[in-house]
């Protein structure tokens, strides 16, 4: 039996085409997993970006005026010209008193307590 050269290369292209196919397939998945690793990269490059930009943002305020005045004043020091008073408490502290409120009492005539005893309302 003799062996055709068609047949020879047909086989020989059946094969390329097999063994082109699985590399295709592995260059597709090494693809798909660099495209993943890209958007976790991007992800990562935002948040890191988002972070400089806030503590900028706290470096530019902490760099301020504003923020040297309000520290000053937490830490109790004052301008030129300006006297800082304390209170201090003395020592022996009475407390106020407190009023009690008496109420009022409206004189009736006896009259009008019975009618409204009896009748349940007023004249």
């Amino acid at each position: 039996m003799m062996v055709k050269w068609r047949n020879i290369l047909i086989v020989i292209g059946l094969f390329l085409a097999v063994v082109l196919l699985v590399d295709f397939n592995r260059r597709m998945e090494e693809l798909d997993r660099l495209t993943a690793q890209l958007n976790a990269v991007h992800a990562e490059a935002t948040a890191v970006i988002q972070t400089q930009i806030a503590l900028a943002g706290q470096v530019a305020f902490a760099t301020s005026d504003l923020a040297v005045e309000e520290w000053a004043y937490e830490n109790k020091m004052v301008r030129p010209g300006e006297h800082p008073v304390g209170v201090v408490p003395g020592a022996n502290v009475t407390p106020t008193p407190e009023p009690t409120l008496v109420p009022q009492v409206a004189e009736q005539p006896n009259w009008r307590i019975w009618w409204e005893l009896f009748f349940g309302g007023r004249p």
